[in-house]
């Protein structure tokens, strides 16, 4: 083989990885997957897709080797192949709304530019105020991510179930929320919710995905 040829091959294998992460649907699976392994039945549930639609999308991040996959009885779970693969998501983000108008606008409508949620909690500061136990620290993503690894000491109440839940979170306590991450906007609706109670609330700068970029601890639930 040629050294021409030899280059090219390389590149192909390169494009490998970065056609897996041209579907804008493969891209929210590998967000809900740097929660945490996850069943395909969740996976597609979460991601507003048919079971065999997802299966599809995650096989496609399987053969491009972004995901790996095990059998756990009648299942099939999936976790992300590395955490250079959710470093990879997170610095395509911040390139696209970096670089694109376009996924700069789509991510200020999305999020929200003008929330009235306070200023956000930095994650050193909430490590330290966690420990000191002067702060509620509030999970508000789904059940099974909270499962999957959740920031320690943190209480679950996913953000359905919130209003409901009221009167297990202490009055007289800031609560401090957070969600998948900086593109998630589970927080910031739990902390208005919070706020119109008379609570005092704040969200954490960005989530639990750059929580875990950052090496901070992270605590698993044992069923």
């Amino acid at each position: 083989m040629s050294q021409r040829h030899a280059k090219t091959a390389m590149y192909e294998q390169f494009a490998r990885a970065g056609k897996a992460l041209s579907s804008p649907k493969r891209l929210e699976l590998l967000d809900l997957l740097a929660q945490g392994e996850r069943t395909v039945e969740s996976l597609a549930s979460s991601a507003g897709l048919g079971l065999s639609t997802a299966s599809q999308h995650l096989q496609a991040l399987k053969d491009s080797g972004l995901v790996r996959a095990r059998r756990d009885g009648t299942f099939m779970r999936y976790r992300l192949a590395g955490d250079d693969v959710a470093r990879l998501f997170a610095l395509l983000r911040t390139v696209a709304t970096t670089h694109l108008a376009d996924a700069e606008r789509a991510a200020a409508e999305y999020l929200g530019v003008a929330e009235a949620d306070g200023d956000p909690v930095e994650r050193q500061e909430l490590l330290r105020r966690a420990r000191a136990g002067d702060v509620v620290v509030l999970d508000v993503r789904p059940a099974v991510e909270f499962e999957a690894g959740h920031i320690p000491g943190a209480l679950s109440i996913p953000l359905g179930e919130l209003e409901q839940c009221l009167h297990d979170l202490p009055e007289d306590v800031e609560v401090v929320a957070y969600c998948r991450g900086a593109y998630c906007v589970l927080a910031s609706d739990a902390v208005r919710l919070l706020a119109s109670t008379g609570r005092r609330a704040r969200r954490l700068d960005e989530g639990m995905l750059e929580w875990r970029l950052a090496g901070l601890p992270v605590e698993v639930s044992v069923a």
